[in-house]
Order: structure tokens, then sequence, then C-alpha cells
């Protein structure tokens, strides 16, 4: 008697058939991710954020968005479709670092579905196991909660859906029946142009994805055994576009992004010896992934050494023993291995990128090239199970519990570790101490917040580590400027002059030369610094903003308001400038004029007291008291110690004829700095004027 058929229940979506079991697969992979990155959204903008993001002038305008199409240079790299995508959520709400998260993790979990799609449509065995694997593994984690590594979640999204289209084009296997290929015959045109144009997609996303036509051509070889030519002939424009958008992005790293000079000097033997370490580094993150670390230290790379050649060496090996068992273990494994190394081909040091200055590896490269072997191992997994445990079908929902719950907790844990700039290098540095540039983004982050001395520390552990780095001169005596230090200043900044340096970093070591000489009042000598600063980069908006500083400070008011407006069109979102000319229009008795680029440097930074304090004396002078003293409370919420906002805003009172506030904000004044010029005067005249009153 024949056994009935088990029946699936399913539901029914425009004339197909869903399986409910598919769907709530489904829902579970998304569910993942969600959990895995949920912290994310709590997170802020971190490094590079602020090229791609926050400070990126081409997102405001529709200016910008053609720019970042047919402008080379307009944005740090050639990949539009990922800017136009910060373009349209820029005007969808602003700098709210949520929206930007969690179209992140959006892309991420349309990966891990089509990811999961891919690996069924090729019979994978253990292809949910291993899309889950992606969904939660920690590796992924710098792409998903990085805001800048959009491109890396949508160039994988569109890679793996041209992958699935580009299979309905040209499947591996012939049709099962005559329908399926007489159906297959009339659309599959429309596959190859959707599979086309989604890999364009990808490409204009990150030119790593280049590498998905030789994945479909390794495909065809595992399914088929062989590869033919009209498999490479079909594929050819693939090819085409690929590799001339992939030159597009190595020119751009050297000539925009800066992958050039002594630490890009790499010799081929150099470079294969990178490849080969870099391959089973990758590899050994995916196994055991602890510790991560935002900056990995730099390997020192020596031609010299035998056993570094043992990585690529050990890596052909492997290669070759997957080649020789193919016929007894299948084409599965080689083929998983070859799509790992080929896909992280663009990272493996054969190219420059500018992040070999601090490391020849970081997770985020890996983020594409990972999914081969997750696929491979859970197809491992499964197939053992298979063979070894037939009568144990428990074997492989354990094991999937059992590899998900550690990877999901650490990935999660991880999140969090993006939250900020400091959170970042904190725990960079913890765990790798000798990561000099978490050093200097540290030392960077405290400098941002006012704590200058413990930037300069961070900058004098950063010269420690990398001594002969003569930007890290820069740096330090930056901070020691701003620290009021401008003797050692000085000298940080000529030992950064007799180093190696480009000429943009040339040009901000004489910009801040200048500010130290606009402090001491040498505004000649400070503006001869300038005009070398302008003179290596003509549109340095910082070297403008301050030549106009020292104009105005040699009492050519007119001419430094027009060096600061040249300033402001170089770089029209800097807080500092528009703060600096509304404070010079205000000098030079323009008061109407002055409040609008004050207001403005408030918007840009509303946690700046100074610049609430610049804005409150504008509308004082304007006679918009109430919005002073609204200006002055905020400023003092910030800095409950500044003297300068407590005695305007006792100046504001006084004339209100609010005498008892007045008094007791020049009490404050004086409790903050018993010597600030004019507080015991004013004092005494408020007082007196209460007397006064009270005696009428």
């Amino acid at each position: 008697m024949p056994r009935p058929t088990r029946q699936v229940k399913s539901l029914q979506l425009a004339g197909s058939t869903v399986p409910w079991r598919s769907l709530l697969s489904g829902a579970i992979l998304v569910l993942l991710v969600l959990v895995v990155y949920q912290p994310a959204l709590d997170n802020g903008f971190i490094w590079d954020d602020d090229m791609y993001v926050e400070e990126n002038p081409t997102l405001r305008t529709l200016t910008g968005l053609r720019d970042i199409w047919f402008k080379f240079g307009a944005v740090p790299q050639y990949y539009p479709l990922v800017y136009s995508t910060f373009w349209i959520e820029y005007h969808l709400w602003g700098l709210w670092p949520a929206g930007y998260h969690a179209v992140n993790l959006s892309l991420h979990a349309t990966s891990v579905l089509l990811l999961w799609r891919l690996l069924a449509r090729l019979a994978v065995p253990g292809a949910w196991l291993a899309a889950a694997l992606f969904a939660v593994h920690p590796v992924a984690v710098e792409s998903v909660a990085w805001v800048t590594e959009r491109k890396n979640v949508l160039s994988c999204a569109l890679a793996l859906a041209a992958l699935l289209a580009y299979l309905r084009f040209s499947p591996p296997e012939p049709p099962a029946d005559a329908k399926t290929a007489a159906t297959a015959s009339r659309m599959k045109w429309v596959f190859y142009g959707l599979a086309l144009a989604l890999y364009l997609g990808a490409l204009l996303s990150k030119t790593v994805t280049a590498s998905v036509p030789a994945v479909l051509l390794v495909i065809y070889w595992w399914k088929r055994g062989r590869i033919t030519r009209r498999d490479v002939l079909q594929l050819a424009p693939f090819f085409a576009v690929g590799l001339a958008l992939a030159g597009v992005t190595v020119w751009m790293e050297k000539a925009f992004v800066g992958a050039t000079g002594p630490e890009w000097n790499l010799s081929p033997v150099e470079r294969i010896l990178i490849a080969g370490r870099a391959l089973w580094f990758y590899a050994g993150k995916l196994v055991w992934p602890h510790p991560l670390a935002f900056f990995y230290p730099r390997w020192t790379i020596d031609a010299g050494v035998w056993w570094q050649y043992l990585y690529p060496a050990a890596a052909l090996a492997l290669i070759v023993t997957l080649w020789l068992a193919r016929r007894r273990i299948g084409r599965g494994p080689l083929a998983a291995v070859l799509i790992f190394a080929g896909v992280l081909t663009p990272a493996l040091g054969f190219f420059n990128v500018y992040p070999f200055l601090f490391s020849f590896v970081a997770d985020h490269f890996q983020y594409h090239a990972s999914m081969a072997l997750l696929a491979a191992a859970a197809a491992a997994l499964v197939l053992s199970a298979r063979r070894f445990l037939p009568h144990s079908p428990w074997v492989v929902p354990l094991a999937t519990v059992a590899l998900l719950m550690p990877l999901t907790l650490w990935a999660r844990s991880k999140t969090t570790t993006y939250h900020d700039l400091a959170t970042l290098y904190e725990d960079t540095i913890a765990q790798n101490p000798t990561a000099w540039v978490a050093h200097l983004n540290l030392g960077y982050c405290l400098e941002r917040a006012g704590n200058f001395k413990e930037a300069a520390a961070q900058y004098r552990k950063a010269l420690v580590i990398h001594p002969t780095f003569a930007a890290l001169h820069i740096r330090l005596g930056t901070a020691l400027v701003l620290g009021g230090q401008t003797n050692e200043a000085t000298a940080e900044l000529d030992r950064a002059l007799a180093g190696a340096l480009s000429d943009s970093d040339r040009s901000v070591a004489h910009v801040h030369l200048g500010i130290i000489l606009n402090s001491e009042r040498r505004f000649d000598d400070a503006i001869s610094h300038f005009w070398t600063a302008l003179e290596l980069i003509p549109d340095s908006s910082l070297a403008r903003l301050h030549y106009g500083i020292a104009l105005a400070g040699r009492g050519e008011l007119a001419a430094g308001i027009e060096q600061v407006r040249d300033s402001l069109a170089l770089n029209p979102n800097s807080a500092v400038a528009r703060n600096r000319l509304g404070t010079m229009l205000f000098d030079a008795g323009r008061l109407d004029e002055s409040l609008d680029p004050l207001r403005s440097a408030v918007n840009l930074q509303p946690a700046n007291p100074v610049f609430r304090e610049n804005l409150a004396a504008a509308l004082a002078a304007t006679g918009d008291l109430e919005a002073a003293e609204s200006q002055l409370r905020q400023a003092i919420r910030l800095n409950p110690q500044s003297a300068v906002a407590l005695d305007l805003l006792g100046r504001v009172f006084a004339r209100r004829g609010a005498m008892t506030a007045a008094i007791a904000a020049f009490e404050a004044v004086l409790k903050v700095d018993p010597a600030f010029p004019g507080a015991r005067d004013s004092l005494q005249k408020a007082r007196d004027a209460e007397s006064r009153r009270s005696s009428q």
C-alpha cells in the first residue's frame, strides 16, 4: 500500500505557493539579525562617517547629488549609489544616526535572505544554517554597525541578487521538464539584463563585487565539472564593466584617498607574503572570532624571513590538495576556497588601499568573502551528520543552536563597541595596545571635547609606537596650541615640518604655526605661514580662515571678513568659521549681519557654550534681551564656570531692570573669577541701582 504524501501548509502569494516553513525560516533569519544589531540603533557616527555623512556637503543639494555621480573627487571614493542613499536619507531625517543604522541593518537582513535562497537554489546542504551563521557572525559587525560601511551591505545585497538573476538566465543544470525550459527560454534575456543592472549597482556601491562573474564561473565548474566557451562569452560584458570600475577605484585610492607613500611601497614578493598571511587570518577569525579589533596590528613583512613563506605555501598546498581530492570529496570544498580567496583578492595586498597604513587586515574586508567558507562549514556539518549519524535527526538542530547562541551573544556585545568614537577606540586599544591610530583618534576625540592635556597624552603614546610618522607631531602640536602650551607646540610642529609630509599635512603644520603666532599677536609672521599653507593647498579652508583672523588682528577687518567668507565657501559646514565671521561683523558694527552666521554656528554645534555667548552678545546689542538671556542660560548650563556668560547675563538683567538677578549674576562671576574685568564695578552699580529703587 503506498504511503500517503505529507501535505505542507502553504500561503498563496501572487499566484505562487510559498510554504509556511519557508516563511517561518526567513522570519527567524530576520529575527536573528534584529537580535544582534538592535543595539546599533542607539549608536552614533564614528570614524569616516564625518566624510561620508556628517560633514559631506554633497548630501545637502541637488548639485551635490549631480557631483556624486559625475565629478571625481567630490567624494572620497566613486561609489555613487552609496552616497545617493545617504543623500536621500539626509533629506528624510537629516543627521539622525538611527536612520542610517536602520538601513544598514535592513540591507544586512536582505543579504542574509538572499544568501539563503542562493544556496538553496544551488542545493547546498545546510543553506539555512549558512545564512544564519552569516546573519550573526561577529566578523560582520564592523560592516553592519558602521555607517560608512554602507558600501559593504548595499553592494552585498545587490551582488547576491545579481547572482540569483544570472542563474535564472543561465542555470548550472538543465531544466527539469520541457515546459520549464520553454518558459526559461522566453524570459532568459530579461534575467540577463536584470543581472547586469544589479551587478552594475553592486559595483557602484563597492568594486570588490567585480568578482561576481568569476564566482559564477566557479559555480559552473563546481556544478558541471567544466566551464564552456559560451559561459565565458556571456560573462564578458560583466568582466569588462567590473575591471573598468575596479580600475577607477584603484586610481582614486591613490589620487584622492592617499594610498601612496612608503607604507604602500611593497615588492611583489612582499605582497604575496601579505596575501598568504591574510587568507589564513581571515579564515581563522571565522573559526574563532576573538579578539576582534577595529585596527589589528600591522605585520612586519620581511622577504628575508623564511617562516613568512609558510602562509602562502600552505594556502597553495590546500588548493592543490582539494584539487587532487575532488573526485573523492567532491568539487564543493575547492569551489568554496576559490570563491573565498577570489572575493578577497582586492584586499589581500595586491592593490594599494588606504587602511594598509594602519593594518593589512580588517574585519570589513571579508564581509562578502566570508559567505563562501560559512556555507562550506554548514554543508560539512549537515553532510557529516547524515553520513555518520543518519538516525539522529536532532544532531543538526542541536549543533545549530550550539553554534548560533554564542555567536549571537558575542556579535551583539561587539555591536555596542561602535556606539561612539571614544568607546570604539578605547575598545581597540584594549584589544591592540599597539594601534597608534587608535591612540591618535582617541586623542582627537578628547581634543574636540576640550580635554587638551589628555589629548596630548594620547598623541604622545601614538608617537612612541610610530615615531617616524611626522603627521602625529602635527596633531600633538595642535593639542598643545589649543591647550596654550605654545613653546612645546612650536617644537612639535617644527619636528613635523622636518619630516616626510604630504602637501596637505605640511599645509596644516604651517597653519598651526600661524595660529601660534596669531595668539602672540605677531600677525605679519603668521600671515607668511598662512600664505605658505595656501600655496601648498589653495583650497585650504582652515588656512584661509586663520589668514582672515590675522588680517583682522592687523587692523584690516574688512579684508579679514572677506577671507573668512572665502573659507566658508570652501567649507560651508564649519561652525568655527561661521562663528568667527559673526564676531568679525559684530566688531565691524554690522550687528544685524552678524546674527545669521552666529545663529548658524550655534545650530551646527549646539553644545558649544562660546558660540552661544557670542550670539547672546549680538542679540543683546540689537536689543533682543529675552533671546540673549535664553542663549546665556543654555551657555551656563553647558559651562557653569563661564565668567563671560555670567557677566553678560548680569548686564542683560541690569538693562532689563532686574537688579536682584543682576547682582546674583555678578556675584557668581566673582566667585568663578575674582579678577574678572569690570565685574566689581558692575556689581557695585547694580547694588546702587537696587538701593535707589528700594529707597523710593
